[in-house]
C-alpha cells in the first residue's frame, strides 16, 4: 500500500524529487561535534519544513515531505562518517535519482567557521565521508554539495581530534547563525534550481568569508 507521500508523488504531476543528505557520526557521543554539522543542517531543514525524521531507510535516519510541490527526501547516514556512501549510494539508486538531484551537506576545515558554500560538483577535499560517497557513486563527482565551514585546528592540533571536539562558544554561535542561512539557500534551490541558488548564495557568503576569516574561534 502506498503511503500518503507516495500517493501524492505518483498521483499528481510533481517535479522530480531531491535527496538531501547530511554527513556525520551516529550516537550521542558525537552530537554537537564539528564533524556532525551535516546532521545539524538536515535537522534544521527538516524542522523548518515540519518534515519528521522518524524512519530508517538504507542505513539512514530518513524523512520525506514536500516543500511547496517539490518532493524532498532527507537522510542522515548511520554508517559512521567514513562509510557514508554505503547509505547514500543505495538511497539515490532506490529512488532512481540522477546525481544532479542529490545534495550532500558536510563539514569543511577550508572555510572559516560559519561560512557556507553551495556547489553543483567537485572533489572530496580529503573529506573521508565525501570520498565514500564518490566511491559509491562509481567515481561520479557531479552531485551537489553544501560545504559548512568549521575553521582549522589551532596550532599543531591533530585534525582528527579537532573534528571530534564540540564547538566552543564563539564557534557554536556562528554555526547556529549559519544553519538558517543554509536552510534559506536550500529553499531557493528547490524553487529555482541549484545553479541559481549557488550563484546568489555564494555571493552573499563571499562577504561573510572576508569578514570572518581573520577572526579566531
Amino acid at each position: 500500500m502506498l503511503n500518503r507521500f507516495s500517493r501524492r508523488l505518483f498521483s499528481t504531476i510533481t517535479p522530480q524529487p531531491w535527496l538531501f543528505v547530511g554527513l556525520g557520526n551516529p550516537g550521542n557521543k558525537f552530537a554537537g561535534t564539528r564533524h556532525n554539522v551535516g546532521f545539524e543542517m538536515i535537522d534544521a531543514f527538516a524542522a523548518s519544513q515540519n518534515i519528521p525524521m522518524d524512519t530508517v531507510h538504507c542505513k539512514a535516519i530518513f524523512g520525506q515531505g514536500f516543500v511547496g510541490n517539490v518532493p524532498v527526501f532527507l537522510a542522515k547516514p548511520q554508517t559512521y562518517m567514513n562509510l557514508s556512501g554505503e547509505s547514500v549510494g543505495p538511497l539515490a539508486a532506490y529512488y532512481k535519482l540522477p546525481l544532479n538531484r542529490v545534495v550532500v551537506f558536510f563539514d569543511d576545515m577550508n572555510l572559516p567557521c560559519g561560512v557556507l558554500r553551495l556547489h553543483n560538483k567537485g572533489g572530496h577535499g580529503s573529506h573521508n565521508g565525501l570520498k565514500s560517497v564518490i566511491y559509491h557513486f562509481r567515481g561520479n563527482r557531479e552531485f551537489g554539495r553544501l560545504r559548512i565551514g568549521i575553521g582549522r585546528p589551532p596550532g599543531q592540533m591533530d585534525p582528527k581530534a579537532f573534528l571530534l571536539q564540540k564547538f566552543n562558544a564563539i564557534a557554536r554561535e556562528r554555526i547556529d547563525a549559519a544553519l538558517p542561512e543554509g536552510v534559506r539557500a536550500l529553499k531557493v534551490l528547490l524553487s529555482h534550481g541549484l545553479s541559481e541558488s549557488a550563484r546568489r548564495f555564494n555571493a552573499e557568503q563571499k562577504y561573510k568569508h572576508i569578514r570572518l576569516q581573520t577572526i579566531p574561534t
